[in-house]
């Protein structure tokens, strides 16, 4: 197991273990070093942070209720593979919410939002494909600045509870598939909001989520050992 972690999934003293240590497992499942299908130890995982096993193992029934690891009791916790249905359930819900929170944006928004806007996406535009994990967490930002725009904070973090295997597959696409396309529909999402056409940005926003439609089955092509295939 590697434990050559980046920076953001070491634990911070003086914050409690317990949820950042969860926060950094999910992250590092869902960005796959843990990779879909192995096997992660609980021992391991507490020699590697210096802790004891007990809030490894509340991380790992956290994260076996998130679907993204299966405990088998006497012989170690299972990483999940992907689950396309998840995947789809997941967008489902997702286009639902993040659809009507463009058109609140759309009828409610100002300059300094506009100028922070314009400014995430300069930032997406200049990072480097190679910067998979960075160009997420800029992804993240903007959806979360919009749905705070719209004052609808809880809707994201019902969002947050159910997109983790959609995340898997985002992360993915992000290191197979140049970021452009992703950009450019930021960009038609902005747009939009700043002409006030409420539709106009609940269609691109849509089209933006719909985009997994076409990567899922692109990478399950290429890497079928990552995904849980039907029964």
């Amino acid at each position: 197991m590697d434990l050559q972690l980046r920076a953001e999934w070491t634990l911070e003293h003086g914050v409690p273990i317990g949820p950042q240590l969860y926060r950094i497992l999910r992250e590092r499942i869902i960005s796959a070093d843990l990779a879909p299908g192995s096997l992660i130890s609980e021992s391991e995982i507490a020699k590697g942070y210096a802790l004891s096993r007990q809030p490894v193992r509340e991380a790992f029934i956290k994260l076996a209720e998130d679907g993204l690891v299966e405990i088998r009791p006497q012989r170690g916790t299972l990483v999940r593979k992907i689950s396309p249905a998840a995947v789809m359930d997941a967008r489902f819900v997702r286009e639902a919410i993040e659809a009507d929170i463009v058109k609140l944006v759309a009828e409610r928004v100002d300059e300094a939002l506009m100028a922070e806007l314009h400014d995430q996406l300069m930032r997406q535009e200049k990072l480097p494909d190679s910067h998979a994990h960075q160009f997420i967490e800029l992804d993240e930002r903007f959806h979360r600045t919009l749905a705070d725009a719209a004052g609808k904070s809880y809707a994201w973090k019902v969002i947050e509870e159910v997109k983790a295997q959609m995340d898997r597959v985002r992360y993915l696409s992000a290191l197979h598939f140049p970021k452009r396309e992703l950009v450019l529909q930021h960009r038609e999402i902005v747009t939009a909001i700043g002409a006030r056409d409420a539709e106009g940005a609940a269609r691109a926003m849509r089209a933006h989520l719909r985009k997994i439609l076409t990567d899922l089955p692109a990478i399950a092509g290429t890497r079928p050992d990552l995904f849980e295939t039907a029964d």
